[in-house]
């Protein structure tokens, strides 16, 4: 019911806010480092949610969800959320914004690339994930995607574009996407990606897509 606060506990065996690539994630959200945050609602999901790609009833999955604002907005409309991530104190932001916001919804303290649900969902919607982690963990994501949505379920995704080597964030042309997101897998659509500048990074451009898992 509306209010209702899920807690879950990690594992015993959840990594330390370290991933693999040796980004430690929670030193990072506790020194304030983290300039992909938008520190609002990302237009796109707005967007999904007029144009009923995300709509009431619908199960959402958000990995690597961090201090976004998007877990806590979903739940207002309806849908039945759940957001992963391996930082404990991002875990807690999570949970203390449902409590104050009154929603139901499920922040899952865990590696989020390693996490599998009991059951597929319905939507996944990817925000500043798969552009924060390393590329050579890239395909522990779209395992991870593929994996946790249900045959004709969508990966939302906002795919980072930046011409500069580094990160985080790391560039996600549509060169690179198409190969990790193979159509064997996946349906990528007709229509022409629509683009979101992102304020916290220089307006760099956020290339909206909707994938379907096959």
């Amino acid at each position: 019911m509306q209010g209702e606060l899920i807690m879950t506990h990690s594992e015993p065996d959840t990594p330390r806010s370290e991933d693999r690539s040796g980004m430690d994630w929670e030193a990072r959200f506790q020194a304030e480092d983290a300039p992909w945050e938008r520190h609002d609602v990302h237009p796109a999901a707005i967007d999904w949610v007029n144009a009923d790609v995300l709509k009431s009833g619908q199960s959402v999955l958000m990995p690597g969800c961090g201090r976004s604002e998007e877990p806590a907005f979903l739940a207002r409309q309806g849908l039945e959320v759940t957001a992963t991530d391996i930082a404990p104190s991002a875990i807690r932001w999570q949970l203390e914004r449902f409590q104050s916001e009154k929603v139901k919804a499920r922040a899952i303290e865990t590696d989020a690339l390693a996490w599998r649900p009991e059951t597929g969902f319905d939507a996944i919607y990817e925000q500043t994930f798969l552009c924060a982690i390393h590329p050579k963990r890239r395909e522990d994501y779209e395992a991870m995607a593929h994996a946790s949505l249900k045959p004709g379920g969508g990966l939302l995704a906002l795919f980072m574009q930046k011409d500069k080597w580094g990160g985080p964030p790391y560039g996600c042309s549509l060169e690179a996407m198409t190969a990790l997101f193979p159509d064997t897998r996946w349906i990528w659509p007709e229509s022409e990606p629509r683009v979101y500048p992102h304020p916290g990074l220089n307006d760099k451009a956020e290339l909206a897509v909707v994938l379907i898992r096959r």
